[in-house]
């Protein structure tokens, strides 16, 4: 597989030698920020924002929340929830339902049409991916294998 970018530094020397911890984290760095970039290009409604996929699919996955739930789970300040959510529940992809035991707060959850939209989007994502990890050889995807696995403790807290 040709590199997108022949300018990147290889992550090894030729002679196998690990680049220093500084230089790695760059070349790592700009991997996966491209990598993600790329992943987040392939939602299957173009109208959404990343940050309004994000928060679908975090209810998709989790269930109804709160908006304050949603907020806190995104890091952003209520208002700017409240501001994705409205625009979710315009477009159909999610609802605000009555809170079961505290009347003040409202849930929300995943619609069909929602449900539709996180599903078409994760099969792009999945497609893609396995397109471009097809090209590599056997030895290449037992690397990124295990470099998933140590990304995972890398980012573990």
């Amino acid at each position: 597989m040709t590199p997108a970018h022949p300018t990147t530094p290889a992550p090894t020397g030729r002679d196998g030698v690990a680049p220093p911890t500084d230089q790695l984290a760059v070349d790592l760095r700009i991997a996966l920020l491209r990598t993600a970039r790329r992943l987040r290009s392939m939602k299957s409604l173009d109208e959404l924002s990343d940050a309004q996929f994000s928060v679908l699919a975090h209810v998709h996955v989790q269930g109804p929340l709160t908006p304050g739930e949603l907020a806190d789970a995104e890091h952003v300040r209520p208002p700017s929830m409240t501001r994705t959510i409205a625009a979710l529940v315009e477009a159909g992809l999610v609802q605000r339902t009555d809170h079961p035991s505290d009347r003040r707060q409202v849930l929300i959850s995943v619609t069909a049409a929602g449900r539709a939209v996180v599903e078409e989007t994760r099969r792009r994502r999945a497609q893609w991916l396995g397109r471009r990890l097809d090209l590599l050889t056997p030895a290449e995807r037992a690397t990124l294998a295990e470099a998933a696995g140590i990304l995972h403790r890398v980012i573990a807290e």
